[in-house]
């Protein structure tokens, strides 16, 4: 039951974030996004073992609970915010493949790929880390 909460608790927390990024982006542009996620310091926790698959779930689970169309580029920022504030050292990753033309940003802990396919980071060039 408390599990259940707590997940609950993510998800909303989630949308949170995406609210968050929708009017920063609006208002702002997405430069100011950019700074907002390099600020973003990690909260020094006692780590659960699942915290980062959680993390990544309740991402996963508001990006689809949105009322509009979550990129990989948002939830890529919103994921690298929650876990950083749950203490893991996420990195946002944008990368590109030249020809043709395709961007994706994904989150790194370590030296893995946490929210999407590690496909990703092993086909693209890096343009640029957070």
């Amino acid at each position: 039951m408390a599990r259940r909460i707590t997940n609950a608790l993510l998800v909303i927390r989630a949308i949170w974030e995406l609210i968050q990024y929708d009017l920063i982006t609006a208002a702002l542009g997405f430069r100011h996004v950019c700074r907002h996620v390099e600020r973003q310091r990690v909260v020094p926790r006692a780590l659960h073992p699942a915290a980062e698959a959680r993390v990544c779930e309740a991402v996963s689970v508001a990006a689809c609970l949105y009322w509009k169309r979550v990129l990989c580029l948002q939830r890529s920022v919103v994921a690298t915010r929650m876990l950083r504030k749950t203490g893991i050292e996420g990195r946002l990753v944008i990368g590109y493949r030249a020809s043709p033309f395709f961007s994706h940003a994904w989150v790194e802990v370590g030296d893995r790929v946490v929210n999407d396919s590690p496909a990703y980071k092993e086909r693209m060039r890096v343009l640029c880390v957070l």
